[in-house]
């Protein structure tokens, strides 16, 4: 899927937001994109697997309520096996390697990070490794590349960064793309213990499903913590791989996401699509 693809749903989604009292139909949303009402069909339904009038469903407030209740269940199944759930299309185990005090106090002193700029069905992003593993993983926003690069700068002010779209490829293939298995994929993050601990609860959200804040509080034995859950979520470095999409208020309305709202409503909306049309021959299994 193309960059203009990805940014053309992105563009619909903000304009059904935005007349969403008027219940724009099929013709007003494809003409806000530029696109006749055929090619709209096809380009949303290969990207998101549905059609838009359905896709739209997964992004009511009602819906993301019923996605909240439905998958209390799920989540307890997910936390009390250690699955981080069902995926169609990876076969992955997601071990996180937390850098040490003595690293977190050099902010990566020593550290070589490779870094290249990939396509993914939710716009470019900025993929970044280390030979411990992935240290970050950002989509672009409307600045574009130069702005993600000093995001991921200040995260390692220390490191040696050098871009190498040969070496970071690989992982964004078996990220986004339609194989499965290989080795595992690690994680190399910078981030307090309770910090990490959110990160992995995260990580066991099953693609399709979400949680409140309030009960990722309580999944890690913090249940007064909903604040600092909130903010330990919105401070993910690692977008997509930890599941920080997969979190919405209580009420079930979607709260802010660093990468943009609308994409985390993408996010959700594509996963669930896949959800509903069955699982398939892989599963993620839990962390190393």
């Amino acid at each position: 899927m193309s960059r203009q693809d990805y940014q053309r749903v992105e563009q619909a989604i903000h304009f059904i937001e935005d007349n969403l009292p008027d219940q724009p139909s099929l013709g007003e949303i494809s003409a806000s994109v530029g696109l006749s009402e055929y090619h709209f069909q096809r380009l949303f339904r290969r990207w998101a697997g549905v059609s838009p009038k359905r896709f739209l469903e997964y992004l009511t407030a009602g819906q993301a309520r019923r996605l909240l209740e439905n998958s209390r269940s799920v989540l307890d199944a997910a936390f009390e096996v250690g699955l981080s759930g069902p995926s169609r299309l990876h076969d992955l185990t997601i071990n996180i390697y937390a850098a040490t005090p003595g690293e977190l106090k050099r902010r990566g002193a020593g550290l070589d990070i490779l870094f290249g700029v990939h396509s993914s069905p939710f716009g470019d992003c900025l993929l970044a490794r280390t030979e411990r593993g992935i240290c970050w993983l950002s989509f672009l926003g409307p600045v574009g590349r130069e702005e993600a690069v000093e995001e991921l700068k200040k995260e390692w002010p220390a490191a040696l960064l050098r871009e190498d779209q040969a070496a970071t490829r690989p992982l964004a293939e078996r990220i986004f793309g339609p194989g499965a298995g290989g080795s595992p994929l690690s994680l190399f993050v910078r981030g307090t213990n309770f910090q990490i601990k959110v990160w992995e609860a995260l990580l066991r959200i099953p693609p399709g499903a979400a949680v409140s804040y309030r009960d990722l509080a309580a999944r890690i034995g913090s249940p007064g913590a909903a604040r600092a859950v909130g903010r330990a979520v919105a401070t993910n470095p690692v977008a997509f791989l930890i599941p920080c999409h997969r979190v919405l208020r209580q009420s079930g309305a979607f709260a802010g996401y660093r990468w943009g709202l609308a994409r985390k409503k993408a996010l959700l909306g594509w996963e669930a699509a896949r959800r509903e049309a069955g699982p398939g021959p892989a599963q993620a299994r839990s962390m190393g």
